[in-house]
């Protein structure tokens, strides 16, 4: 391990975090945020966090500097994706702290709840602390806005835009976008790696600001409409509202918001490919081709479309909606949020059916596609997992058979094949083993006061609350549910969910590395 490269990168990475934060500080004068007065607190507390961040980048970036021409091998590519987000969330964690924010009135946030809350953000995840939303008292609209901004920037990653601005990393580069960039195949969408981010970072913000365009016809105020096409765009969900995106009822937002969650939770290499093909073979026939040719987009919409399906019928058979387009407004809504993992609410789903509540769990375990900003286990995981358990029933009454595992035409290495049968694997042991964890952890007193709970019902919501911070989802039933929060748990338990959002947004290799010893040593 070359301590100094590690070092020298994470300076780099301290002080990107660092000027990113100056984007939220315009939002803390009344012209730009529309608030009553000057937000000092924010204000100020931005300014503080960014000098750490800064002064923390550059003294890492100095030092590092003594060995200028060592390279980014494995172990150092894995360090620094793995150190890096850890960074990234102690240094997004100051503004809540440096600012004096408050979980609930009264109520500081700690520096456990501050560095939940960052991490939530950057992993895309959207579990939140904050009680008041909507309260500029408690939580300055500043610092709500960076919030907001760690979610865009943690959902085309950090490291991606890290390789998009700096280049020249050369096999280092690749080795941490292959550390960070989702899923089990991870492909460039050009031949230098460079080239790759900036492409998926051009694709991202063009979809970004198309959305934002949208939201403000839509009649949303330009800060709302941002932050929301943060959520939105990073498969995030943080609101800047405490109804979240039932503040809208309905309408066109909720039609926009719809469309690009779908949007994100779709593989950005596609969209180029697509791009690429009209331009070598221009029309519409031509890239639906492309599209419904592609065997993991085919499942995604298939999925969402059945959910959607089983969910309406399960809510009008229950009685909880009698209109159809309502039933069918809710259960898309909800199908949609919960599979790309971005955890907008427009309706509390504790309420409905327990069909359709399994369902809604069972898909968070589905997520977006590879390389999208979804979370979750992905899409092409099932498929492949279905396409591995096909050819081994067969084995088993023909043991001779030599057929490999395709995709679209490809045959799937066996190396592939195996990287994913043990990471199904590895996500059902941790999340065992963390459910039970949680469980220990958690005394029965937030149980026993939370209305309509018991300490009973602890088993259920812990599992969900796991689940939903594994998967980078955020809201989950229970007390977690979505006009719920997080700020019943204990402190250990925050630690440990936040552990889980690291893990599930990282693909589980890139943290649990740095808890061997073996991976510290020089042989």
């Amino acid at each position: 391990m070359n301590w100094f490269v590690v070092a020298r990168m994470l300076g780099m990475l301290g002080l990107l975090v660092g000027a990113s934060m100056v984007f939220s500080l315009p939002w803390a004068f009344p012209i730009v945020g529309k608030v009553e007065s000057f937000e000092s607190a924010g204000f100020w507390g931005l300014v503080g966090s960014i000098t750490c961040s800064l002064g923390i980048g550059g003294a890492l970036y100095t030092g590092g500097r003594i060995d200028r021409k060592a390279s980014i091998l494995r172990k150092e590519a894995f360090a620094i994706v793995g150190l890096g987000w850890i960074l990234a969330g102690l240094l997004g964690a100051l503004p809540f702290l440096l600012s004096g924010s408050e979980s609930a009135p009264g109520v500081k946030m700690t520096p456990i709840d501050a560095i939940f809350e960052s991490i939530s953000g950057f992993t895309t995840t959207g579990a939140s602390l904050l009680t008041e939303l909507e309260d500029p008292e408690l939580v300055p609209r500043c610092v709500m806005f960076w919030r907001s901004f760690t979610h865009w920037l943690g959902g085309m990653g950090i490291i991606v835009l890290f390789v998009a601005i700096l280049g020249q990393l050369g096999a280092g580069g690749k080795a941490m976008l292959k550390h960070e960039v989702p899923g089990p195949i991870t492909e460039s969408v050009r031949p230098r790696v460079q080239e790759s981010a900036l492409v998926m970072w051009a694709i991202y913000v063009a979809l970004s600001f198309i959305e934002t365009i949208l939201l403000m016809i839509a009649k949303v105020p330009l800060y709302d409409a941002l932050c929301h096409t943060f959520g939105t765009m990073a498969t995030g969900g943080f609101s800047t509202h405490n109804a979240s995106a039932g503040h809208y009822n309905g309408g066109p937002v909720e039609t926009i918001l719809v469309i690009f969650m779908i949007l994100a939770g779709i593989n950005f290499s596609l969209y180029y490919l697509v791009f690429r093909h009209q331009k070598s073979q221009p029309g519409w026939k031509a890239r639906i081709a492309l599209l419904t040719g592609d065997a993991e987009f085919r499942a995604y919409l298939s999925l969402i479309t059945i959910a959607t399906g089983l969910i309406t019928v399960s809510l009008l058979y229950n009685n909880i909606y009698e209109n159809t387009f309502v039933a069918l407004r809710h259960s898309l809504f909800a199908s949609v949020s919960i599979m790309t993992t971005t955890g907008f609410g427009t309706e509390d789903f504790t309420n409905w059916s327990e069909f359709a509540k399994g369902l809604l769990f069972l898909l968070m375990f589905v997520g977006g596609c590879a390389g999208s900003t979804g979370g979750g286990i992905k899409v092409i995981r099932w498929v492949l997992l279905g396409k591995i358990f096909l050819l081994e029933i067969e084995k088993s009454f023909r043991p001779n058979i030599v057929r490999p595992v395709r995709l679209g035409g490809r045959v799937i290495d066996d190396r592939i094949r195996n990287d994913v049968v043990v990471y199904f694997c590895m996500m059902m042991v941790i999340f065992i083993g963390s459910w039970l964890l949680l469980i220990t952890v958690e005394p029965d007193g937030p149980w026993v006061n939370h209305p309509g709970h018991s300490p009973a019902e602890k088993l259920l919501d812990c599992g969900t609350a796991v689940a939903a911070t594994l998967n980078n989802i955020g809201p989950g039933f229970g007390v977690i549910g979505p006009k719920e929060n997080f700020s019943q748990f204990s402190q250990q338990g925050k630690v440990l969910l936040t552990l889980l959002m690291l893990l599930g947004r990282l693909e589980l290799f890139a943290v649990l590395v740095l808890f061997s010893p073996q991976f510290w040593r020089k042989q």
